[in-house]
């Protein structure tokens, strides 16, 4: 899946692109030049290392991240996770505790990730949105496809990133995360998220790698929303979505679900494919695509940075009811 463009929105003047049908467990997709250099990559994993190693542990409320399961009601929702999206936070895997509450692990080996605005606030992640050699977040000179240049490609208008952060996938007690679509908790009307998914390690099988069901972003709507309880100073729920449950586009629809995947789910079939990558390999998600990755219990890491992105442009509205809501500055601008 080296650079491979995993179901982004639909380019300009061209199809739809929906997750290879020929991608298997173990197979890796051909090269496309989106990932960053050696030396981005390297930087990022190490100064994600310092992150880990640095953080005062002494003053930390020992918020651990949970996905809540389908209702939304056990996700994460304190006042140190919904106030994360201009700062720099670190959330624990739900494992690294004992029965009783205590750390069992090493801090540096027990953090499920760290965000929501490491692109705002750490130097080594925010070069990654240099858009010039005058840049003053670090301009990456040797970096090919700069999401930028990759988010105008894929048609957006005014995009804005948002909820950077570092996923850890620690070894033998990373957390599965359930099948999920990214809209449903980064909401625009209409959806336009976009994940951008940079592996700073190997991500295998063994160690949890991500899973899609193939073309889901064409047919699989945002039912749900992941909302912050209403008159509540904390807490998450999820709620029904009254809203578009597509981006806009003759090529989404629930009656695009192909019959072969109809077949799979009618005979109990699991019609999800791995998508195994190499580290540096940039891979794009679809706001819409259903996507899930297993529990890690093997004894190495998979460290990862991700961001999304949004259309900030005309006719896009953020919900005032997502769970990571604006810094006072707004969300950043990709284009210059």
């Amino acid at each position: 899946m080296q650079g491979q463009r995993i179901a982004p929105r639909e380019l300009p003047n061209r199809g739809p692109h929906p997750l290879p049908k020929s991608l298997l467990p173990r197979k890796r997709l051909p090269h496309n030049p989106l990932r960053p250099p050696p030396s981005t990559v390297s930087t990022l994993l190490s100064e994600t290392h310092r992150l880990l190693s640095e953080f005062d542990l002494t003053t930390h409320p020992l918020t651990r991240f949970s996905t809540g399961g389908s209702s939304g009601s056990d996700h994460v929702g304190d006042d140190y996770f919904l106030s994360s999206g201009d700062k720099i936070r670190f959330f624990f895997e739900e494992d690294a505790f004992d029965s009783q509450g205590n750390l069992i692990k090493p801090k540096d080996k027990a953090i499920n990730k760290i965000g929501h605005y490491l692109h705002g606030l750490n130097p080594a992640f925010a070069s990654l949105l240099a858009t010039s050699p005058e840049d003053s977040r670090g301009w990456i000179e040797e970096m090919k496809a700069r999401p930028a240049a990759v988010a105008k490609d894929l048609g957006f208008k005014d995009p804005r990133c948002l909820q950077s952060m570092v996923i850890c996938k620690q070894p033998e007690i990373g957390g599965a995360v359930p099948p999920h679509q990214d809209s449903t908790f980064l909401y625009t009307n209409p959806p336009s998220a976009v994940g951008f998914w940079y592996a700073l390690e190997d991500a295998t099988i063994e160690n949890g790698c991500l899973s899609f069901l193939p073309g889901s972003h064409l047919w699989a709507p945002i039912e749900k929303r992941l909302v912050r309880k209403e008159g509540a100073k904390e807490g998450t729920e999820m709620v029904d979505n009254d809203g578009p449950r597509f981006p806009p586009g003759e090529q989404y629809g629930e009656d695009k679900k192909p019959d072969e995947i109809k077949e799979k789910e009618r005979k109990g079939e699991d019609a999800y494919v791995a998508g195994e990558v190499k580290a540096g390999d940039l891979v794009l998600i679809h706001g819409n695509i259903l996507h899930r990755s297993e529990r890690n219990l093997s004894q190495k890491g998979r460290i990862i940075y991700t961001f999304h992105v949004i259309e900030g442009g005309e006719g896009r509205e953020y919900d005032e009811r997502n769970w990571l809501q604006p810094p006072e500055e707004g969300f950043t601008r990709l284009y210059a």
